[in-house]
């Protein structure tokens, strides 16, 4: 597939997600961590626009210089920008007018992939393409969160089906002691956060082959698991009680009987699938109730060819840190990964919402303990 043919595979999906949304959907914000569907369509434009087109397509005629202020997003060196909690304070430009900003961007990025780009060109175009699959993943979170907390509880689409439950009920897979190579190896794509490749020494241990369930994390709840302060780091008890949090998000108990709230709207709670939406909080308190610990990141990835993983985000027990000799690019592309290497921790694997193809064992995702609206789960070890 060519870089044309990559570009419009990537933009068509992430209308694609769009495509089941009504116009107020695009524009509520309920949460700083949320952000607007039609933010995320026009920041992944910007994107293009910012680091393609503007540097390197001779004549290019910016759509409207407004639209740096709006849509960057963390890039300290391209200039000032929208605080992040005002997104949803932008009922202008509209969604029609983002809309068409896209066509333009896409137009003139078309006409720009007509000569085959210089190679450091081409690793941005697929920085972009990689960048805009994490948006589609982000639009499916935040399109979740938006409409989850609405009311009424709308579906976003009735079709929408979660991939199959599988329980392997091998229990736990054993891992000798050893040194072990952690990092991307390649010359596809990685983040620059994968990187360097380097060794580690592990301890001899096990890790579940299964997620925790709905079923098994009821038990921990029933037990009386969020109002233990045993189980609970200081400052997730802290969480729990001024949060008055007494369930994963997304639950409801409705007469009795748990239910939950998907992409078809509400429905029961189904016991069998794997827990989901749950903060690093509750991942370590589950897991010290089981008498067990999450795994660190490093024993993950040693052992991530020994079951399957990808319906998940997975919590480890790793603090987001620099691995061995990791230097930041020079300029906003620098800006990526770098400076969030401080007060989260890592997730590993992929979610049932991750792009095709955007996932593999050596990538490194980072939230802060408390978040919960990504599609997080449970792996345990000891």
């Amino acid at each position: 597939m060519n870089l044309t043919e990559r570009y419009q595979q990537v933009r068509k999906r992430t209308e694609m997600i769009c495509s089941h949304l009504q116009t107020e959907d695009y524009v509520v914000q309920p949460v700083v961590d949320v952000s607007p569907p039609k933010w995320h369509i026009g920041h992944v434009t910007w994107f293009f626009e910012t680091f393609i087109l503007k540097p390197y397509f001779m004549g290019y005629q910016e759509y409207n210089p407004e639209y740096n202020y709006v849509f960057n997003s963390y890039y300290e060196t391209v200039g000032n920008r929208v605080i992040r909690t005002d997104r949803g304070n932008l009922s202008r430009p509209t969604v029609i007018d983002i809309y068409r900003y896209r066509e333009y961007v896409d137009e003139a990025m078309y006409n720009f992939l007509c000569k085959e780009p210089p190679a450091d060109i081409r690793e941005l175009m697929i920085l972009g393409f990689n960048h805009e699959e994490q948006h589609q993943e982000l639009l499916y979170t935040d399109i979740k969160y938006i409409l989850g907390h609405n009311p009424l509880f709308p579906a976003y689409d009735k079709s929408y089906l979660s991939p199959k439950v599988e329980h392997s009920d091998a229990g736990f897979v054993p891992v000798n002691e050893g040194v072990y190579e952690i990092g991307f190896e390649g010359s596809d794509f990685c983040f620059d956060n994968e990187l360097n490749r380097h060794k580690v020494y592990l301890n001899a241990y096990g890790i579940s082959a299964d997620l925790v369930t709905n079923a098994q994390y009821l038990e921990f709840m029933n037990s009386g698991g969020y109002h233990d302060f045993r189980h609970w780091h200081a400052e997730g008890w802290d969480w729990v009680k001024n949060n008055k949090v007494e369930a994963p998000l997304y639950w409801h108990d409705i007469d009795g009987q748990w239910h939950h709230y998907t992409y078809r709207g509400l429905e029961p709670l189904n016991l069998k699938e794997s827990v989901c939406h749950i903060s690093y909080f509750e991942a370590y308190a589950y897991a010290s109730w089981k008498g067990m610990r999450l795994p660190t990141e490093f024993e993950w990835e040693a052992a991530s060819d020994k079951f399957k993983w990808g319906t998940r985000w997975e919590w480890t027990e790793s603090s987001y840190l620099p691995y061995p000799g990791f230097a930041k690019a020079p300029g906003a592309i620098g800006e990526y990964n770098g400076k969030f290497m401080v007060n989260q921790k890592v997730l590993r694997g992929a979610s049932e919402v991750t792009p095709p193809n955007h996932s593999r064992k050596t990538y490194r995702n980072f939230f802060q303990t408390n978040l919960r609206w990504q599609f997080t789960g449970i792996r345990l070890a000891k």
